[in-house]
């Protein structure tokens, strides 16, 4: 399995560090959208597709006027994740899979370019989505209400286990998972990739929004902060799931690496990977 870290749009609201935790002053922060592409041997498997389609003015109209003001979403249509897969040399209609970590504007905005794959998802995030609540809701889940769901694998049952967090094995993937990490949005996962080796990569979408909140000294910037307290659909369930990932970090830091969609530091270290899969359960012997 062969491994991509792709940047598929990004937001830049005004902030600089107190967003993202390294642009100097307060003019435009850079956000990216770290989204992973995986040639495996039942095709091509995303993990997010991000802020921009390949169409940006369909992507524009998707997405709501809040959002896209206060974010500052970039639509660049290169950045689309069909457009970097041409990029790679590969076929975009051999996207078989694509795993999301919840269903926010900023991670769908990619998914009718692909209608032939196969979607998965947590059900109580397809719910979430499906039916919204609160204008928050409506506007975050906006693009989502257009979508041919058809195609679309719901799991309600997470009873295996990924090192101590409930999870489930995502049908017709083998060596990845879905994780339950509640609290950013009602159904929010994570995605744990197994690279062989007792190696772990776990791609915990939105629970942390900037990789030093793993410090030995935790610090989220004071606007990612907010944003993280405006977003999150329950303050309980979102730290409860911080506290867990930052025991696994801990605990587990020689096992398993674990990357967030906004932190430019994490896009900027990681590098393809070419790996072996075994599909088990972490940490159950399983």
């Amino acid at each position: 399995m062969d491994l991509h870290h792709l940047n598929c749009g990004a937001m830049q609201p005004y902030g600089g560090a107190l967003f993202d935790g390294r642009t100097r002053g307060i003019g435009p922060a850079n956000l990216t959208c770290h989204c992973l592409l995986l040639e495996t041997s039942v095709g091509l498997v995303l993990v997010d597709t991000g802020t921009v389609g390949r169409d940006a003015v369909a992507t524009a109209d998707r997405l709501s006027p809040f959002f896209r003001i206060a974010d500052r979403v970039r639509l660049v249509p290169a950045e689309a994740a069909f457009n970097q897969i041409q990029r790679l040399g590969l076929a975009p209609a051999d996207v078989a899979h694509i795993v999301m970590t919840h269903l926010d504007f900023d991670h769908v905005a990619g998914l009718p370019d692909f209608p032939g794959a196969k979607v998965h998802v947590s059900a109580t995030e397809a719910a979430a989505a499906r039916n919204p609540t609160t204008p928050k809701e409506r506007a975050r889940y906006r693009p989502v209400a257009g979508m041919n769901q058809a195609g679309w694998k719901l799991y309600d049952a997470f009873v295996a286990e990924f090192f101590g967090l409930p999870a489930t094995y995502l049908e017709g993937i083998p060596g990845l998972m879905l994780v339950s990490l509640p609290g950013h949005t009602k159904g929010h996962c994570g995605v744990a990739i197994d690279l062989g080796r007792g190696q772990w990569l776990l791609h915990a979408g939105d629970a942390i929004l900037n990789g030093r909140e793993f410090g030995a000294s935790p610090f989220t910037p004071a606007a990612a902060r907010l944003y993280q307290w405006f977003m999150q659909t329950s303050q309980v369930r979102r730290r409860r799931t911080l506290a867990e990932l930052r025991r696994i970090r801990r605990d587990e830091g020689d096992h398993v690496e674990i990357i967030c969609t906004h932190d430019p530091a994490q896009l900027a270290a990681s590098r393809p990977e070419h790996t072996t899969v075994r599909q088990r359960s972490p940490g159950t012997g399983g």
